[in-house]
């Protein structure tokens, strides 16, 4: 059976991890795309409802539903107030996550368990009750991972193993639907660094302040990742080319990255602040902030030429065999004679070619060579008699 997928402004749409970062941005965006009604969820029950109070403003019908994605009933209730709001939903987008920072003696067990329990849990069972739901109606489910997905990070080594388990569900869980005929589409965002209150929001063994390795892009364009993939299937979406070249070398030259990570690491994901004791994460529970960009200085990247070429596939292909083209009549075009006379070929002959003759008196004298009429004989170039 084929996938089906509504436009936007026919859709509800669920959003975890909908109060801040990537998911508040996602919301916004879905609620001036005109979407039917969004599902809003997330731990941070004050700063969700001051949410969905702003897109109500705006127009949009938006539901707070306070819950936790480590917990399956939290899900499962999720799903029944879009049931009983709005008669089921069309889209389901699973962006709720936490990190961790430190070397792996450092971090407890616990912490890394609790990790997972977010970061894939939450994704698994969140993918199972939208796919029971959307299996006769159709829809999409999105699963928010990481280019982390392709290439470990050190001192994100949790973080990055969660996200490598979420490819292989994603795929898995594709291959699975498509098997059994359901028509629902299943779509991998793959976002690089993002400028969202990630490093804020982390639980940190380090002893300076976390941060993300440069360059950072805004969230919006992950939110129209999410967004686009609502509507058009996609196997994966990659924000950002820096995390792409770091996945690419990875498998070309998997030593030799290992290497260049293995130096640039720390320094890349460190500060020259001491860690803040008193900074909370949201490792167990919500913060109460619900920001959607980063409280460090700098400023995102607001394109992805990347993401663009993913997006409209066939347009790129057309824009880059055009400038191919030119550049080939460019490069090649000493090269060619069409259009232009020959190096090596002769100049045909004029009628007359001047010449200069000395004369007598020692002058020069212009005289007509060959060919001119002055030279010919007297009945040459006249029409002669008929006998």
């Amino acid at each position: 059976m084929p996938v089906r997928q509504k436009t936007v402004e026919e859709q509800v749409v669920v959003i975890t991890g909908a109060s801040s970062g990537i998911g508040l941005a996602t919301a916004h965006l879905f609620a001036s795309r005109g979407a039917k009604g969004l599902v809003l969820a997330a731990r941070n029950e004050e700063a969700l409802r001051k949410v969905a109070e702003e897109l109500g403003r705006g127009g949009t019908r938006a539901i707070a539903v306070p819950a936790d994605v480590s917990k399956r009933e939290d899900l499962e209730r999720i799903a029944r107030t879009a049931i009983d709001t709005f008669g089921g939903f069309d889209t389901w987008v699973n962006d709720a996550a936490v990190a961790l920072y430190g070397t792996l003696d450092k971090i407890p067990i616990e912490d890394q368990r609790q990790l997972f329990e977010v970061n894939y849990w939450g994704v698994v069972n969140g993918s199972m009750i939208a796919a029971e739901h959307l299996r006769n109606r159709g829809g999409t489910i999105i699963n928010v991972g990481s280019v982390l997905s392709e290439r470990a990070m050190m001192l994100q080594t949790q973080y990055s193993a969660s996200k490598h388990a979420v490819k292989a569900f994603t795929d898995g869980l594709r291959m699975e639907l498509e098997t059994q005929g359901a028509p629902i589409a299943v779509t991998l965002i793959k976002p690089s660094a993002i400028d969202t209150p990630y490093v804020e929001h982390a639980r940190n063994y380090l002893d300076k302040e976390a941060a993300v390795p440069p360059p950072t892009y805004d969230p919006h364009l992950v939110a129209k990742a999410i967004v686009f993939a609502a509507e058009h299937q996609r196997r994966e979406l990659t924000i950002g080319f820096g995390g792409w070249v770091i996945g690419a070398m990875g498998k070309i030259a998997p030593r030799l990255t290992d290497k260049a990570m293995e130096l640039t690491g720390y320094s890349s994901q460190t500060t020259n602040q001491p860690e803040r004791p008193q900074m909370r994460d949201n490792l167990y529970r919500a913060r109460e902030d619900g920001d959607m960009y980063s409280s460090l200085p700098g400023e995102p990247r607001k394109t992805s030429l990347l993401l663009e070429a993913q997006l409209h596939p066939f347009a790129t292909a057309a824009v880059l065999a055009g400038i191919g083209a030119a550049v080939a009549s460019l490069l090649f075009a000493p090269f060619t004679t069409s259009g232009r006379r020959p190096s090596h070929a002769k100049r045909p002959m004029p009628r007359y070619q001047p010449t200069m003759r000395r004369t007598g008196n020692g002058h020069d004298k212009r005289v007509m060579g060959p060919g001119h009429i002055s030279q010919r004989g007297a009945s040459e170039g006249r029409p002669q008699p008929r006998h």
